[in-house]
């Protein structure tokens, strides 16, 4: 036996009397009605751990299961404190109010209910009164419990604690009865262990959501910093050519950017809104263009793969600014109309159409060496997307067909 450990903790002095509410005790029947009841309350017990209950509501549940299954009026669920070697009232039936969450016994060998924990053999103690295997511990008493029963609750990992039924009244719990608290005992302890297995892995999804984010956030801060290199020195670069490109190659890592800052607000970072992705890059695109509108409409939300999106918004880019720089080269103002349609099912329809100048008579897209038209024909490729270029009057418009996968 193990050194004598401090005494039971209860909320209320020793002389307590019997709960005002016990449970209700049925009529002796048959042993095989008996029986059967028991099957049915493993069954019952079954259905209810395999639901999304919260773990104090199954614990409470089984307490009530198993005091009806042994007709007894008192039952109890112990949680092992290993820190203390204590058992603490995790949950019960037919205690006196107050004791649960609060009460604990001592878990060392000494103890019926640690016995059952550190051998994982279940105890039975039809006479506590005269019981010279164990100490009697206080709260049994305090309750005048004269039997009880005791089995480990353990799923796959370590103990949970102790699953334990007392009664007050004479007879004697058998073998058969520890057969079924122990069935409980096992559908309540693999369940248990369901729930901290479901638990461990919400921290563990949590946690790499906030490193996806953080990642996030810091690529869209040094690709803003970036951009914002490429914007200084634009400003400071008194040639008007390399100026323009500067300003291009800004608006194209603002674009990238743009996703980040977006995946920092969406829980899921494998598909964007492209139609708020989109809103927001013609707002840029507003800023950098300068003389031009950017009106931007979508007919609807659409969602896209993440990859997918920064090419259709670093495609809209380029677009818009040809369309700036050359539909309206010498202008003081123009509109450029950007359209997001759902095409069908698999694709979307983007158009890019403005009111200038139009397009030059010997106009080839594959054909043309401009570096705004290479990054479109780099980009359509790489999208499996097609383009369409029509010409209006006044002005041009690109009509582009893009998978949604």
């Amino acid at each position: 036996m193990s050194s004598p450990e401090k005494p039971d903790s209860l909320s209320a002095p020793p002389n307590i009397e019997p709960s005002p509410h016990p449970v209700p005790v049925e009529p002796p029947g048959s042993a095989l009605l008996i029986r059967i009841r028991q099957q049915e309350i493993l069954a019952e017990l079954g259905v209810f751990a395999l639901q999304h209950s919260s773990m104090q509501e199954l614990l409470d549940s089984s307490v009530r299961m198993a005091a009806e299954g042994l007709k007894s009026e008192l039952c109890k669920i112990l949680e092992y404190d290993p820190s203390e070697n204590r058992l603490l009232l995790r949950a019960g039936v037919g205690w006196n109010p107050g004791l649960v969450g609060v009460a604990t016994v001592g878990a060392d060998l000494a103890s019926p209910s640690g016995y059952a924990l550190h051998t994982g053999k279940p105890v039975i103690s039809n006479h506590l009164k005269n019981e010279q295997r164990f100490r009697t511990p206080e709260l049994l008493r305090a309750h005048g419990v004269r039997r009880a029963i005791n089995v480990i609750l353990q799923g796959d990992g370590s103990p949970f604690g102790v699953l334990e039924v007392d009664s007050r009244s004479e007879g004697e719990f058998t073998e058969h009865d520890i057969s079924f608290l122990q069935g409980a005992a096992n559908i309540l302890g693999m369940s248990i262990e369901r729930q901290r297995y479901e638990q461990r892995l919400r921290a563990a999804v949590e946690h790499q959501q906030v490193l996806i984010k953080e990642i996030n956030h810091r690529v869209k801060n040094s690709l803003q910093l970036v951009g914002s290199m490429f914007h200084l020195q634009a400003m400071s670069t008194p040639e008007p050519t390399l100026r323009q490109a500067l300003e291009e190659a800004f608006g194209r890592v603002a674009a990238v950017a743009r996703v980040h800052e977006r995946l920092n607000r969406d829980t899921d970072v494998t598909l964007v809104d492209v139609s708020s992705y989109l809103t927001d890059i013609c707002n840029d695109l507003n800023a950098a263009t300068g003389s031009c509108t950017i009106d931007f409409k979508a007919s609807e939300k659409i969602r896209m793969d993440t990859d997918r999106a920064v090419l259709v918004a670093l495609l809209v880019g380029e677009l818009v600014t040809n369309a700036a720089k050359h539909g309206y080269a010498g202008a003081s103002s123009g509109k450029i109309a950007v359209r997001l349609m759902r095409l069908n099912d698999h694709a979307v329809t983007i158009s890019v159409s403005d009111e200038g100048d139009g397009l030059p008579d010997d106009f080839d897209i594959e054909q043309s060496q401009g570096f705004g038209m290479t990054i479109i024909r780099a980009f359509l490729k790489q999208s499996s997307s097609t383009i369409v270029v029509r010409r209006l009057h006044p002005g041009a418009e690109f009509v582009v067909n893009i998978p949604l996968k």
